[in-house]
């Protein structure tokens, strides 16, 4: 009896440390996500895409905790556990499987710490939330983490982080969240959630306070399309430090940027006063986009 407990015992132990089940399970992550993201991982050579694989799968992991339903001090407890499992992962024992994932992917290509708990900080934003019209640097900095943290990951697994690539990937988060931010103000604020900043909403002489006060006040067009400025530079300035680094690494940040952009274009098209009626890019054009930029840029 004891032989066939122990025998047990280590196949569950050797169950857990598979490096092919956690490989499976980060790419599950991604499959289910539908996220657009998969379409620049895609494009990526296999280590470079386990790698993406796994930070993604990490970044939905701790959003999901923000996001869902659940008590404050709940959801803080499981993002102090996060911060305790990125410190194991560093230490070489992490016990679940996304950081089970991003072993090897830490090693190859030296992914900074600081980033994996700047996302936690930026997830325990949204957890202590909900956050209501923000004040602009407090926006910015929710982007650097949620958003700029990813990109600093990011640029290591493409392999790309000679100067300005640090620049690029704050850039390009910048843009990339703030495009999200404007395609989802209808949806965030069915939540009590508002990310536009409360500069801009003094500025158009926007005072609501709740949900559906914000949406009848015409002036919240305006107030987007002042954010969406700030989007179209950070688009502008991230295009312009692609331009000194090398673009066949930098081939799923270009895809990537070049289906935010359009999203922005559609959100633009649209108008900001129909904040209740979605704008998605075509799952055909998303390829299209994906086969351009995979052989012609």
């Amino acid at each position: 009896m004891t032989e066939q407990l122990t025998t047990a015992s280590n196949l569950a132990e050797a169950s857990r440390n598979d490096p092919d089940e956690a490989a499976r399970h980060v790419e599950d992550v991604v499959a289910r996500s539908g996220s657009s993201f998969r379409l620049g991982m895609r494009v990526m050579p296999k280590e470079g895409r386990a790698a993406m694989y796994a930070i993604y799968a990490f970044c939905r992991e701790v959003d999901d905790v923000a996001d869902e339903p659940g008590d404050t001090a709940d959801k803080i407890k499981q993002l102090s556990e996060w911060r305790a499992e990125i410190e194991r992962l560093y230490e070489g024992s992490p016990t679940r499987p996304t950081t089970r994932a991003l072993q090897v992917p830490v090693r190859t290509f030296d992914l900074p710490k600081a980033e994996f708990l700047a996302v936690i900080d930026g997830m325990e934003m949204d957890a202590r939330g909900p956050i209501w019209a923000p004040t602009l640097e407090e926006l910015m900095l929710y982007c650097r983490r949620v958003a700029g943290a990813v990109g600093m990951l990011s640029i290591h697994a493409f392999g790309e982080t000679r100067p300005p690539a640090p620049d690029l990937a704050v850039s390009l988060g910048n843009a990339l969240q703030l495009t999200n931010i404007l395609r989802d103000v209808h949806e965030d604020a069915m939540d009590d959630r508002l990310y536009l900043p409360r500069e801009l909403l003094e500025k158009h002489g926007v005072v609501a306070t709740t949900p559906d006060a914000l949406l009848s006040e015409r002036s919240v067009a305006l107030v987007c399309a002042d954010l969406a400025l700030l989007a179209k530079q950070a688009f502008t300035e991230a295009s312009g430090l692609l331009q000194q680094l090398d673009r066949r690494r930098m081939r799923p940040a270009i895809l990537m940027m070049a289906v935010y952009r359009r999203t922005l274009d559609l959100l633009e098209t649209r108008g900001w006063d129909k904040l209740d009626q979605p704008v998605r890019i075509s799952r055909a054009e998303k390829f299209w986009i994906a086969f351009r930029y995979s052989f012609f840029s």
